[in-house]
């Protein structure tokens, strides 16, 4: 019973301090309401990551191609730079775009218009392309070249790449 009552009084204590501080009258301690104010008010906003992809103006200037969002372990490589990239070949002005791998997983959404094969790596990969509405998967071979889009399409229609998911 003790203990409850002491529970019960250093609460209503607690609400005497905060309601005096905040009432717009001035408080036990001499400040005034407009003195009081809480300290997340001043903290600097939250850092929110919205997984674009950096610079992807200049890279779709420079080479044409579109990067979207991210999660950051796949990134555009200088094909021929290191061993180990995805490669993918298109029909576009760019002959063909690599990129690096990195973590133990990756997703990136992008628009390269008319690919037809791609190159896999160490990494199990599927990428999604689309052509008139239609959307379709492939799963990439490791470290040899799989024929996607109008390489399979039996129309020979032009699908773009939309997504890149890798894995360990």
């Amino acid at each position: 019973m003790r203990h409850a009552l002491g529970v019960a009084a250093a609460a209503a204590l607690a609400w005497l301090v905060v309601t005096a501080g905040t009432s717009g009258t001035p408080a036990s301690s001499g400040a005034s309401a407009e003195a009081v104010a809480p300290i997340a008010d001043e903290a600097p906003g939250y850092a929110v990551e919205d997984f674009k992809y950096p610079q992807a103006d200049k890279i779709l200037a420079e080479q044409g191609i579109t990067l979207k969002r991210g999660d950051g372990h796949i990134i555009l490589a200088t094909c021929g730079s290191e061993t180990g990239l995805l490669e993918i070949w298109t029909r576009s002005s760019v002959d063909r775009v690599c990129f690096r791998v990195t973590g133990n997983s990756g997703y990136l959404t992008l628009e390269i218009p008319a690919v037809f094969n791609v190159r896999g790596n160490d990494y199990t990969t599927q990428v999604d392309m689309t052509v008139d509405g239609e959307k379709k998967s492939y799963d990439i071979a490791e470290n040899t070249w799989t024929p996607v889009g109008e390489s399979t399409d039996e129309q020979g229609r032009q699908f773009a790449l939309v997504e890149i998911r890798t894995s360990k």
